[in-house]
Protein backbone atom coordinates (compact mmCIF):
# COMPACT_ATOMS: atom_id res chain seq x y z
CA UNK A 1 0.00 0.00 0.00
CA UNK A 2 1.66 3.47 -1.07
CA UNK A 3 1.80 6.22 1.35
CA UNK A 4 2.27 9.79 1.66
CA UNK A 5 5.11 11.39 2.61
CA UNK A 6 2.66 14.38 3.42
CA UNK A 7 -0.54 13.36 4.54
CA UNK A 8 -3.66 16.07 4.53
CA UNK A 9 -4.17 17.52 7.93
CA UNK A 10 -6.85 20.11 6.93
CA UNK A 11 -9.32 18.38 8.52
CA UNK A 12 -8.24 16.59 11.02
CA UNK A 13 -5.43 17.90 13.10
CA UNK A 14 -1.48 17.47 13.20
CA UNK A 15 -0.35 14.21 11.00
CA UNK A 16 -0.38 11.02 13.12
CA UNK A 17 3.05 10.55 14.50
CA UNK A 18 4.64 7.43 14.36
CA UNK A 19 4.65 5.39 18.19
CA UNK A 20 7.74 5.42 19.82
CA UNK A 21 7.21 3.24 22.93
CA UNK A 22 10.80 4.02 24.43
CA UNK A 23 9.72 7.98 24.21
CA UNK A 24 6.22 7.29 25.36
CA UNK A 25 7.49 4.95 28.85
CA UNK A 26 10.16 7.95 29.64
CA UNK A 27 7.31 10.73 29.50
CA UNK A 28 5.16 8.13 32.18
CA UNK A 29 7.98 8.07 34.33
CA UNK A 30 9.04 11.13 34.30
CA UNK A 31 5.07 12.72 35.17
CA UNK A 32 4.59 10.22 37.69
CA UNK A 33 8.09 10.82 39.15
CA UNK A 34 7.92 14.42 39.24
CA UNK A 35 7.06 16.08 42.55
CA UNK A 36 4.38 18.79 42.21
CA UNK A 37 6.61 22.10 42.08
CA UNK A 38 4.33 23.73 44.26
CA UNK A 39 0.37 25.53 43.83
CA UNK A 40 1.43 27.21 40.22
CA UNK A 41 1.71 23.75 39.22
CA UNK A 42 -1.86 22.23 40.52
CA UNK A 43 -4.41 21.30 39.27
CA UNK A 44 -6.74 19.97 41.39
CA UNK A 45 -10.54 21.27 40.91
CA UNK A 46 -9.67 22.63 37.77
CA UNK A 47 -12.47 21.07 35.21
CA UNK A 48 -11.72 20.68 31.43
CA UNK A 49 -13.29 23.47 29.47
CA UNK A 50 -12.29 22.99 26.00
CA UNK A 51 -13.50 20.15 24.27
CA UNK A 52 -14.00 18.59 20.91
CA UNK A 53 -16.74 19.15 19.11
CA UNK A 54 -19.48 16.86 19.57
CA UNK A 55 -19.42 14.53 16.30
CA UNK A 56 -23.33 14.68 15.67
CA UNK A 57 -22.93 18.48 15.97
CA UNK A 58 -19.94 18.54 13.53
CA UNK A 59 -20.79 16.26 10.93
CA UNK A 60 -23.54 18.58 9.84
CA UNK A 61 -21.54 22.01 8.82
CA UNK A 62 -18.08 20.90 10.27
CA UNK A 63 -16.59 24.48 8.79
CA UNK A 64 -18.31 26.47 11.79
CA UNK A 65 -15.97 24.29 13.90
CA UNK A 66 -12.99 24.40 12.72
CA UNK A 67 -10.68 27.65 12.49
CA UNK A 68 -10.33 28.80 9.09
CA UNK A 69 -7.96 31.33 9.16
CA UNK A 70 -5.85 31.22 12.81
CA UNK A 71 -4.89 28.80 15.24
CA UNK A 72 -5.17 29.64 18.72
CA UNK A 73 -3.98 26.55 21.30
CA UNK A 74 -2.70 23.62 20.91
CA UNK A 75 -5.55 21.28 18.56
CA UNK A 76 -4.82 23.14 14.99
CA UNK A 77 -2.07 24.35 15.24
CA UNK A 78 -0.31 22.19 13.32
CA UNK A 79 -2.50 22.64 10.07
CA UNK A 80 -0.13 23.67 7.15
CA UNK A 81 -2.68 26.18 5.68
CA UNK A 82 -3.07 27.82 8.96
CA UNK A 83 0.75 28.37 9.18
CA UNK A 84 0.24 31.77 6.71
CA UNK A 85 -0.91 33.35 10.17
CA UNK A 86 2.32 32.63 12.36
CA UNK A 87 4.21 35.08 10.29
CA UNK A 88 2.06 37.83 12.43
CA UNK A 89 1.97 35.59 15.73
CA UNK A 90 5.56 35.67 15.99
CA UNK A 91 5.71 39.59 15.07
CA UNK A 92 3.35 40.13 18.03
CA UNK A 93 5.81 37.86 20.77
CA UNK A 94 8.77 39.93 19.06
CA UNK A 95 6.88 43.37 20.32
CA UNK A 96 5.76 41.80 23.24
CA UNK A 97 9.61 40.62 23.86
CA UNK A 98 10.47 44.25 23.76
CA UNK A 99 8.20 45.49 26.33
CA UNK A 100 9.01 43.02 28.42
CA UNK A 101 12.65 43.85 28.18
CA UNK A 102 11.82 47.48 29.22
CA UNK A 103 9.75 46.09 32.53
CA UNK A 104 13.09 44.01 33.31
CA UNK A 105 11.81 40.77 32.73
CA UNK A 106 13.16 38.21 29.72
CA UNK A 107 10.69 36.29 27.43
CA UNK A 108 12.45 33.16 28.39
CA UNK A 109 11.27 33.76 32.22
CA UNK A 110 7.97 33.67 31.37
CA UNK A 111 8.68 30.25 28.88
CA UNK A 112 10.19 28.86 32.20
CA UNK A 113 6.93 30.00 34.16
CA UNK A 114 4.84 28.20 31.65
CA UNK A 115 6.42 25.19 31.61
CA UNK A 116 5.89 25.13 35.60
CA UNK A 117 2.47 25.66 34.99
CA UNK A 118 2.30 22.64 32.44
CA UNK A 119 0.01 20.24 34.31
CA UNK A 120 -2.52 22.95 34.69
CA UNK A 121 -2.68 24.11 31.15
CA UNK A 122 -3.16 20.39 30.09
CA UNK A 123 -6.17 20.04 33.01
CA UNK A 124 -7.95 22.58 30.86
CA UNK A 125 -7.98 20.28 27.49
CA UNK A 126 -10.26 17.03 26.76
CA UNK A 127 -7.51 16.16 24.12
CA UNK A 128 -4.18 14.33 25.23
CA UNK A 129 -1.70 17.13 23.78
CA UNK A 130 1.22 14.51 22.88
CA UNK A 131 4.15 17.18 22.91
CA UNK A 132 6.42 18.29 25.16
CA UNK A 133 5.97 20.91 28.09
CA UNK A 134 8.73 23.21 26.56
CA UNK A 135 6.42 23.20 23.29
CA UNK A 136 3.34 24.13 24.81
CA UNK A 137 5.00 26.80 26.65
CA UNK A 138 6.42 27.98 23.25
CA UNK A 139 3.12 27.78 21.41
CA UNK A 140 1.00 29.09 24.50
CA UNK A 141 3.47 32.29 24.73
CA UNK A 142 3.05 33.02 20.89
CA UNK A 143 -0.71 32.48 20.92
CA UNK A 144 -1.48 34.44 24.01
CA UNK A 145 1.08 37.17 22.73
CA UNK A 146 -1.00 37.28 19.71
CA UNK A 147 -4.50 37.47 21.24
CA UNK A 148 -3.57 40.13 23.66
CA UNK A 149 -2.51 42.63 20.44
CA UNK A 150 -5.78 42.46 18.74
CA UNK A 151 -7.50 42.14 22.50
CA UNK A 152 -6.32 45.67 23.50
CA UNK A 153 -8.38 47.06 20.18
CA UNK A 154 -11.34 47.02 22.14
CA UNK A 155 -10.08 48.69 25.11
CA UNK A 156 -8.58 51.36 22.76
CA UNK A 157 -11.75 51.72 21.86
CA UNK A 158 -13.63 51.38 25.20
CA UNK A 159 -11.34 54.21 26.38
CA UNK A 160 -11.95 56.54 23.28
CA UNK A 161 -15.73 56.30 23.56
CA UNK A 162 -15.73 57.39 27.29
CA UNK A 163 -16.65 54.01 28.72
CA UNK A 164 -13.59 53.83 30.81
CA UNK A 165 -10.61 55.90 32.20
CA UNK A 166 -7.32 55.36 31.17
CA UNK A 167 -3.83 56.98 31.65
CA UNK A 168 -3.23 55.70 28.12
CA UNK A 169 0.44 53.82 29.29
CA UNK A 170 -1.10 50.05 29.72
CA UNK A 171 -3.25 50.92 25.99
CA UNK A 172 -0.65 50.61 22.86
CA UNK A 173 -1.56 51.10 19.42
CA UNK A 174 -1.63 48.39 16.80
CA UNK A 175 1.42 47.58 15.19
CA UNK A 176 1.68 48.93 11.30
CA UNK A 177 2.16 45.28 10.54
CA UNK A 178 -1.80 44.25 11.85
CA UNK A 179 -3.15 47.28 10.61
CA UNK A 180 -4.40 45.40 7.66
CA UNK A 181 -5.50 42.65 9.84
CA UNK A 182 -7.38 44.65 12.73
CA UNK A 183 -10.00 47.19 11.82
CA UNK A 184 -12.78 48.03 15.19
CA UNK A 185 -14.98 49.28 12.46
CA UNK A 186 -15.32 45.34 10.90
CA UNK A 187 -14.98 46.75 7.07
CA UNK A 188 -11.98 44.52 6.62
CA UNK A 189 -12.93 41.05 5.77
CA UNK A 190 -9.87 39.76 8.09
CA UNK A 191 -10.40 40.97 11.14
CA UNK A 192 -14.00 39.82 10.62
CA UNK A 193 -12.10 36.35 10.47
CA UNK A 194 -10.44 36.34 12.90
CA UNK A 195 -13.40 36.88 15.64
CA UNK A 196 -15.06 34.19 14.08
CA UNK A 197 -12.03 31.58 14.80
CA UNK A 198 -11.38 33.12 18.32
CA UNK A 199 -15.01 31.84 19.41
CA UNK A 200 -14.68 28.58 18.33
CA UNK A 201 -14.92 25.39 21.28
CA UNK A 202 -11.52 24.14 19.93
CA UNK A 203 -9.48 27.28 19.46
CA UNK A 204 -9.22 28.51 22.80
CA UNK A 205 -6.53 29.48 25.54
CA UNK A 206 -7.07 29.57 29.13
CA UNK A 207 -7.46 33.16 30.42
CA UNK A 208 -5.36 32.93 33.32
CA UNK A 209 -2.43 32.67 30.79
CA UNK A 210 -2.83 35.90 29.04
CA UNK A 211 -2.83 37.40 32.17
CA UNK A 212 0.25 36.15 33.39
CA UNK A 213 1.51 37.84 29.77
CA UNK A 214 0.36 40.97 30.24
CA UNK A 215 1.51 41.84 34.38
CA UNK A 216 5.34 42.17 33.21
CA UNK A 217 3.98 44.65 30.60
CA UNK A 218 2.00 47.12 32.46
CA UNK A 219 2.91 49.43 35.94
CA UNK A 220 1.53 46.73 38.15
CA UNK A 221 -0.41 43.37 38.71
CA UNK A 222 -3.07 45.77 39.54
CA UNK A 223 -3.15 47.46 36.65
CA UNK A 224 -2.97 44.14 34.52
CA UNK A 225 -6.32 43.21 36.67
CA UNK A 226 -8.23 46.17 35.16
CA UNK A 227 -6.97 45.83 31.64
CA UNK A 228 -7.60 42.15 30.81
CA UNK A 229 -11.28 42.44 31.79
CA UNK A 230 -11.34 45.90 30.07
CA UNK A 231 -10.34 44.28 26.85
CA UNK A 232 -12.69 41.24 27.45
CA UNK A 233 -15.56 43.63 27.68
CA UNK A 234 -14.93 45.01 24.80
CA UNK A 235 -15.08 41.83 22.43
CA UNK A 236 -17.93 40.52 24.66
CA UNK A 237 -20.02 44.00 23.25
CA UNK A 238 -18.64 43.54 19.61
CA UNK A 239 -19.92 39.51 19.33
CA UNK A 240 -22.79 38.75 21.34
CA UNK A 241 -25.36 38.12 19.39
CA UNK A 242 -28.31 39.83 22.37
CA UNK A 243 -27.59 43.55 22.59
CA UNK A 244 -30.02 43.00 25.07
CA UNK A 245 -28.51 45.00 28.20
CA UNK A 246 -28.94 48.55 29.40
CA UNK A 247 -26.14 48.28 31.01
CA UNK A 248 -23.40 45.48 30.21
CA UNK A 249 -22.22 43.58 32.99
CA UNK A 250 -18.84 43.45 34.46
CA UNK A 251 -16.86 40.41 33.51
CA UNK A 252 -14.65 38.77 36.20
CA UNK A 253 -11.84 37.11 33.43
CA UNK A 254 -10.82 34.90 36.97
CA UNK A 255 -13.72 33.09 37.30
CA UNK A 256 -14.10 31.37 33.42
CA UNK A 257 -11.79 29.72 31.32
CA UNK A 258 -11.32 31.10 28.00
CA UNK A 259 -13.47 33.63 26.30
CA UNK A 260 -16.24 30.91 24.97
CA UNK A 261 -17.29 30.34 28.15
CA UNK A 262 -17.22 34.24 28.96
CA UNK A 263 -19.51 34.60 26.29
CA UNK A 264 -22.07 31.48 27.24
CA UNK A 265 -22.46 32.80 30.76
CA UNK A 266 -22.86 35.96 29.34
CA UNK A 267 -26.29 34.74 27.80
CA UNK A 268 -27.07 31.85 30.44
CA UNK A 269 -26.44 33.00 33.54
CA UNK A 270 -24.68 30.45 36.28
CA UNK A 271 -27.26 28.40 38.28
CA UNK A 272 -27.59 29.42 41.94
CA UNK A 273 -25.49 27.41 43.86
CA UNK A 274 -26.77 23.96 46.09
CA UNK A 275 -29.44 23.61 43.63
CA UNK A 276 -28.05 20.15 42.57
CA UNK A 277 -30.84 18.08 42.02
CA UNK A 278 -33.54 19.14 45.23
CA UNK A 279 -36.53 17.48 44.94
CA UNK A 280 -39.89 19.38 46.12
CA UNK A 281 -43.38 18.66 47.08
CA UNK A 282 -44.89 19.10 43.42
CA UNK A 283 -43.08 16.02 42.09
CA UNK A 284 -40.76 18.50 40.32
CA UNK A 285 -36.85 19.49 41.09
CA UNK A 286 -33.32 21.20 40.56
CA UNK A 287 -30.61 20.50 38.83
CA UNK A 288 -27.48 22.53 39.18
CA UNK A 289 -30.16 25.77 39.95
CA UNK A 290 -32.55 25.45 37.62
CA UNK A 291 -36.12 24.16 37.79
CA UNK A 292 -36.81 21.02 35.65
CA UNK A 293 -40.09 19.50 35.18
CA UNK A 294 -39.78 15.88 36.36
CA UNK A 295 -41.03 13.33 33.23
CA UNK A 296 -43.13 10.44 34.04
CA UNK A 297 -42.00 7.26 33.59
CA UNK A 298 -45.78 6.17 33.06
CA UNK A 299 -46.92 7.18 29.39
CA UNK A 300 -50.41 8.25 30.51
CA UNK A 301 -52.05 4.90 29.55
CA UNK A 302 -54.47 4.55 32.53
CA UNK A 303 -56.58 7.36 31.12
CA UNK A 304 -58.05 5.23 28.41
CA UNK A 305 -60.64 3.68 30.64
CA UNK A 306 -62.17 7.15 30.79
CA UNK A 307 -62.38 7.93 27.00
CA UNK A 308 -65.60 6.71 25.81
CA UNK A 309 -67.39 8.61 28.97
CA UNK A 310 -64.97 12.12 27.85
CA UNK A 311 -66.35 11.33 24.55
CA UNK A 312 -69.81 11.13 25.63
CA UNK A 313 -69.83 14.58 27.63
CA UNK A 314 -67.88 16.67 24.05
CA UNK A 315 -70.68 15.26 22.34
CA UNK A 316 -73.25 16.91 24.97
CA UNK A 317 -71.62 19.89 25.36
CA UNK A 318 -72.05 20.44 21.68
CA UNK A 319 -75.32 20.44 21.83
CA UNK A 320 -75.71 22.79 25.44
CA UNK A 321 -73.67 25.41 23.38
CA UNK A 322 -75.84 25.69 20.42
CA UNK A 323 -78.93 25.27 23.24
CA UNK A 324 -77.30 28.33 24.64
CA UNK A 325 -76.99 30.50 21.61
CA UNK A 326 -80.48 29.80 20.66
CA UNK A 327 -82.04 30.07 24.08
CA UNK A 328 -82.26 34.06 23.66
CA UNK A 329 -84.50 33.11 20.87
CA UNK A 330 -87.03 30.41 22.68
CA UNK A 331 -89.96 32.11 22.45
CA UNK A 332 -93.02 31.63 19.31
CA UNK A 333 -92.22 29.74 16.79
CA UNK A 334 -88.44 29.20 17.69
CA UNK A 335 -89.76 26.63 20.60
CA UNK A 336 -90.04 23.92 17.69
CA UNK A 337 -86.46 24.41 17.16
CA UNK A 338 -85.10 24.46 20.67
CA UNK A 339 -87.19 21.63 22.56
CA UNK A 340 -85.51 19.04 20.23
CA UNK A 341 -82.43 20.27 21.44
CA UNK A 342 -83.44 20.39 24.91
CA UNK A 343 -84.34 16.84 24.70
CA UNK A 344 -81.30 15.68 23.04
CA UNK A 345 -79.32 17.09 25.90
CA UNK A 346 -80.66 15.31 28.22
CA UNK A 347 -80.25 12.11 26.18
CA UNK A 348 -78.68 8.76 27.60
CA UNK A 349 -75.43 10.16 25.93
CA UNK A 350 -73.50 7.13 27.07
CA UNK A 351 -75.86 4.83 25.18
CA UNK A 352 -76.27 7.13 22.29
CA UNK A 353 -72.68 7.37 21.15
CA UNK A 354 -72.03 3.53 21.27
CA UNK A 355 -74.55 3.50 18.26
CA UNK A 356 -72.90 3.44 14.54
CA UNK A 357 -73.41 7.03 12.79
CA UNK A 358 -73.32 8.61 16.68
CA UNK A 359 -69.96 7.08 17.57
CA UNK A 360 -69.04 8.46 14.33
CA UNK A 361 -69.42 11.91 16.04
CA UNK A 362 -67.91 11.62 19.24
CA UNK A 363 -64.03 12.13 17.84
CA UNK A 364 -64.63 14.91 15.86
CA UNK A 365 -67.04 16.99 18.72
CA UNK A 366 -64.27 15.48 21.05
CA UNK A 367 -61.47 17.17 19.33
CA UNK A 368 -63.11 20.42 19.12
CA UNK A 369 -63.86 21.03 22.60
CA UNK A 370 -60.94 19.27 23.91
CA UNK A 371 -58.06 21.50 21.27
CA UNK A 372 -56.29 24.39 23.55
CA UNK A 373 -58.39 23.43 26.63
CA UNK A 374 -56.33 22.30 30.19
CA UNK A 375 -53.01 23.29 29.18
CA UNK A 376 -52.88 21.16 25.98
CA UNK A 377 -50.82 22.17 23.73
CA UNK A 378 -52.00 20.67 19.88
CA UNK A 379 -49.45 21.85 16.68
CA UNK A 380 -50.75 21.69 12.77
CA UNK A 381 -47.73 19.06 12.80
CA UNK A 382 -48.49 17.36 16.22
CA UNK A 383 -52.44 15.80 16.37
CA UNK A 384 -51.00 13.92 19.33
CA UNK A 385 -49.48 17.20 21.18
CA UNK A 386 -51.84 16.85 24.73
CA UNK A 387 -49.72 17.37 27.39
CA UNK A 388 -46.82 18.09 26.01
CA UNK A 389 -45.19 19.41 29.01
CA UNK A 390 -45.64 15.91 30.68
CA UNK A 391 -43.79 13.88 28.06
CA UNK A 392 -39.92 14.09 27.15
CA UNK A 393 -38.71 15.51 24.49
CA UNK A 394 -39.28 13.19 21.28
CA UNK A 395 -38.06 15.38 18.12
CA UNK A 396 -35.92 18.13 17.59
CA UNK A 397 -37.89 20.86 16.69
CA UNK A 398 -40.37 22.11 18.92
CA UNK A 399 -43.91 22.16 18.30
CA UNK A 400 -45.16 25.77 18.43
CA UNK A 401 -46.89 27.50 15.57
CA UNK A 402 -44.95 29.94 13.92
CA UNK A 403 -44.82 33.85 13.88
CA UNK A 404 -47.18 34.39 10.98
CA UNK A 405 -49.57 32.13 12.47
CA UNK A 406 -49.50 33.42 15.81
CA UNK A 407 -49.39 36.73 14.66
CA UNK A 408 -52.98 35.93 12.80
CA UNK A 409 -54.65 35.49 16.14
CA UNK A 410 -53.47 38.46 17.60
CA UNK A 411 -50.40 37.94 19.49
CA UNK A 412 -47.73 40.71 19.79
CA UNK A 413 -44.00 40.17 19.95
CA UNK A 414 -41.76 42.59 22.17
CA UNK A 415 -38.22 43.00 22.67
CA UNK A 416 -36.38 42.35 25.99
CA UNK A 417 -33.62 44.04 27.50
CA UNK A 418 -32.06 41.04 29.40
CA UNK A 419 -30.69 37.22 28.89
CA UNK A 420 -32.46 34.11 28.16
CA UNK A 421 -34.14 34.05 31.06
CA UNK A 422 -36.73 37.12 29.62
CA UNK A 423 -38.56 34.78 27.24
CA UNK A 424 -41.75 34.69 28.70
CA UNK A 425 -45.69 34.78 27.52
CA UNK A 426 -48.21 37.39 28.94
CA UNK A 427 -51.41 36.28 28.33
CA UNK A 428 -53.19 39.02 29.90
CA UNK A 429 -51.61 41.50 27.09
CA UNK A 430 -51.26 38.42 24.39
CA UNK A 431 -47.55 39.52 24.45
CA UNK A 432 -44.66 37.41 23.60
CA UNK A 433 -41.85 38.53 24.95
CA UNK A 434 -38.26 37.41 23.23
CA UNK A 435 -34.36 38.77 23.32
CA UNK A 436 -32.98 40.72 21.27
CA UNK A 437 -31.14 39.12 19.01
CA UNK A 438 -28.55 40.66 16.56
CA UNK A 439 -27.49 38.19 12.95
CA UNK A 440 -24.47 38.78 11.04
CA UNK A 441 -22.00 36.93 9.52
CA UNK A 442 -20.51 35.66 12.32
CA UNK A 443 -23.43 34.71 14.49
CA UNK A 444 -24.06 31.31 13.16
CA UNK A 445 -20.70 30.37 13.68
CA UNK A 446 -20.67 32.08 17.93
CA UNK A 447 -24.28 30.06 18.33
CA UNK A 448 -23.22 26.62 17.22
CA UNK A 449 -20.11 26.23 19.13
CA UNK A 450 -21.84 27.67 22.12
CA UNK A 451 -24.50 25.39 22.21
CA UNK A 452 -21.59 22.85 21.32
CA UNK A 453 -19.93 23.96 24.49
CA UNK A 454 -22.79 23.70 26.75
CA UNK A 455 -23.39 20.60 25.26
CA UNK A 456 -19.63 19.68 26.44
CA UNK A 457 -19.31 21.34 29.54
CA UNK A 458 -23.43 21.56 30.85
CA UNK A 459 -24.51 18.92 33.04
CA UNK A 460 -28.01 20.22 33.90
CA UNK A 461 -30.32 21.44 30.82
CA UNK A 462 -28.88 23.03 28.21
CA UNK A 463 -30.84 26.41 27.94
CA UNK A 464 -29.27 27.76 24.65
CA UNK A 465 -29.58 24.43 22.72
CA UNK A 466 -33.67 24.85 24.12
CA UNK A 467 -33.26 28.71 23.05
CA UNK A 468 -32.07 27.55 19.46
CA UNK A 469 -34.57 25.07 19.03
CA UNK A 470 -37.37 27.47 19.86
CA UNK A 471 -36.49 30.23 17.45
CA UNK A 472 -36.17 27.20 14.94
CA UNK A 473 -39.87 26.18 15.41
CA UNK A 474 -41.37 29.86 15.32
CA UNK A 475 -39.33 30.93 12.07
CA UNK A 476 -40.51 29.00 8.87
CA UNK A 477 -40.29 31.42 6.26
CA UNK A 478 -38.90 34.74 5.44
CA UNK A 479 -42.44 36.73 6.57
CA UNK A 480 -41.71 35.15 9.98
CA UNK A 481 -38.38 36.55 9.99
CA UNK A 482 -39.90 40.16 8.77
CA UNK A 483 -42.64 40.15 11.54
CA UNK A 484 -39.74 39.69 14.17
CA UNK A 485 -37.63 42.16 12.32
CA UNK A 486 -40.22 44.87 12.66
CA UNK A 487 -40.91 44.53 15.87
CA UNK A 488 -37.59 44.79 16.93
CA UNK A 489 -36.69 41.37 18.26
CA UNK A 490 -34.27 40.32 15.34
CA UNK A 491 -32.01 42.49 14.43
CA UNK A 492 -30.85 41.49 10.63
CA UNK A 493 -27.20 42.64 9.58
CA UNK A 494 -27.07 39.47 6.53
CA UNK A 495 -28.21 40.16 3.18
CA UNK A 496 -31.25 38.99 3.49
CA UNK A 497 -34.10 37.62 5.53
CA UNK A 498 -33.92 34.63 3.62
CA UNK A 499 -30.37 33.83 5.02
CA UNK A 500 -31.40 34.17 8.57
CA UNK A 501 -34.32 31.70 8.17
CA UNK A 502 -31.80 29.56 6.46
CA UNK A 503 -29.68 29.89 9.73
CA UNK A 504 -32.34 29.36 12.50
CA UNK A 505 -33.66 26.38 10.44
CA UNK A 506 -30.08 24.61 10.21
CA UNK A 507 -29.29 24.69 13.81
CA UNK A 508 -31.88 21.93 15.05
CA UNK A 509 -29.38 19.05 15.79
CA UNK A 510 -28.46 19.01 19.64
CA UNK A 511 -26.66 16.01 21.33
CA UNK A 512 -29.59 15.65 23.45
CA UNK A 513 -33.12 16.83 23.88
CA UNK A 514 -33.92 18.74 27.52
CA UNK A 515 -36.17 20.41 28.95
CA UNK A 516 -35.84 24.01 30.27
CA UNK A 517 -38.83 24.80 32.79
CA UNK A 518 -39.17 28.59 32.14
CA UNK A 519 -38.92 28.25 28.95
CA UNK A 520 -41.54 25.04 27.97
CA UNK A 521 -43.72 26.91 30.53
CA UNK A 522 -43.80 29.82 27.93
CA UNK A 523 -44.34 27.77 25.32
CA UNK A 524 -47.17 25.76 26.85
CA UNK A 525 -48.69 28.70 27.09
CA UNK A 526 -48.42 30.29 23.86
CA UNK A 527 -49.49 26.94 22.92
CA UNK A 528 -52.75 26.94 24.87
CA UNK A 529 -53.61 30.73 23.84
CA UNK A 530 -53.45 29.64 19.92
CA UNK A 531 -55.14 26.12 20.45
CA UNK A 532 -58.02 27.65 22.29
CA UNK A 533 -58.82 30.63 19.53
CA UNK A 534 -62.27 29.60 17.37
CA UNK A 535 -60.59 30.22 14.27
CA UNK A 536 -57.89 27.87 15.00
CA UNK A 537 -60.26 25.10 16.13
CA UNK A 538 -62.17 25.86 13.02
CA UNK A 539 -59.70 25.52 10.64
CA UNK A 540 -58.00 22.15 12.49
CA UNK A 541 -61.61 20.56 12.81
CA UNK A 542 -62.20 21.24 8.97
CA UNK A 543 -59.29 20.03 7.99
CA UNK A 544 -59.26 16.90 9.79
CA UNK A 545 -62.46 15.73 10.21
CA UNK A 546 -64.90 17.21 7.07
CA UNK A 547 -62.10 17.35 4.05
CA UNK A 548 -60.48 14.17 5.15
CA UNK A 549 -62.74 12.38 6.76
CA UNK A 550 -64.83 10.66 4.13
CA UNK A 551 -67.07 8.64 6.55
CA UNK A 552 -68.09 12.03 8.72
CA UNK A 553 -68.90 13.38 5.26
CA UNK A 554 -70.98 10.05 4.04
CA UNK A 555 -72.93 10.48 7.84
CA UNK A 556 -73.47 13.83 7.55
CA UNK A 557 -75.36 13.29 4.16
CA UNK A 558 -77.14 10.63 5.30
CA UNK A 559 -78.46 12.64 8.11
CA UNK A 560 -79.38 15.82 5.32
CA UNK A 561 -81.14 13.48 2.76
CA UNK A 562 -83.40 12.15 5.73
CA UNK A 563 -84.37 15.77 7.25
CA UNK A 564 -85.09 16.48 3.61
CA UNK A 565 -87.21 13.48 3.61
CA UNK A 566 -88.77 14.39 6.51
CA UNK A 567 -89.71 17.78 5.42
CA UNK A 568 -91.08 16.16 2.54
CA UNK A 569 -93.46 14.22 4.05
CA UNK A 570 -94.23 17.08 6.31
CA UNK A 571 -95.23 19.27 3.64
CA UNK A 572 -97.23 16.76 1.79
CA UNK A 573 -99.50 17.02 4.82
CA UNK A 574 -99.30 20.06 6.37
CA UNK A 575 -98.97 23.45 4.47
CA UNK A 576 -95.42 24.78 4.50
CA UNK A 577 -96.15 28.37 4.32
CA UNK A 578 -98.18 28.67 7.50
CA UNK A 579 -94.60 28.04 9.14
CA UNK A 580 -91.58 29.47 6.90
CA UNK A 581 -94.29 32.28 5.07
CA UNK A 582 -94.91 32.09 1.15
CA UNK A 583 -92.77 29.89 -0.87
CA UNK A 584 -93.33 30.64 -4.84
CA UNK A 585 -92.51 27.71 -6.38
CA UNK A 586 -92.16 27.76 -10.30
CA UNK A 587 -92.65 24.68 -12.67
CA UNK A 588 -91.70 24.17 -15.89
CA UNK A 589 -94.74 24.38 -18.56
Amino acid sequence: MASSDHPDTSRHGPPPLVFDEVRWVVQIRQSLEEDAPGDDDDDTGIPVSVFNVPKPLQVHKPEAYTPQFIALGPYHHWRPELYEMERYKLAAARRAQKRLRDGGVRLDALVDQFKRLERKVRAYYHRYLDFSGETLAWMMLVDGAFLLEFLQVYAVAAANDGDVATDGKALRRVSSRMQHLVDFAGRKSAHSLILRDMLMLENQVPLFLLRRILEPQCASPAEAGELLPRMVTGLMKELCPFKMLDKFPAIDVTKNAHLLEVLYYLLVPKPDDGGAAEADAHGSRREDGYDIEEQPVDGGGGDEEQKPAAGCEYVKQLLLTVSSMASGLNSGRMRYVTTPIAFAVKAPWKMLTVVPGFSAMKQPVEAFFMSGADGSTHHAHDPNGAGYLTRPPLIEEIMIPSVSELANVGIQFCPTSGDLSTIAFDARTVTFHLPVVTLDSNTEVVLRNLVAYEASAASGPLVLARYTELMNGIIDTDEDVVLLRRRGVVLNRMKSDGEVAKLWNGMTRSVRLTKVAFMDRTIEEVNRYYNSRWRVKTKRFMRKYVFSSWQLLTFLAAIMMLLLTTLQAFCSVYTCSRWFGTVTVATAE
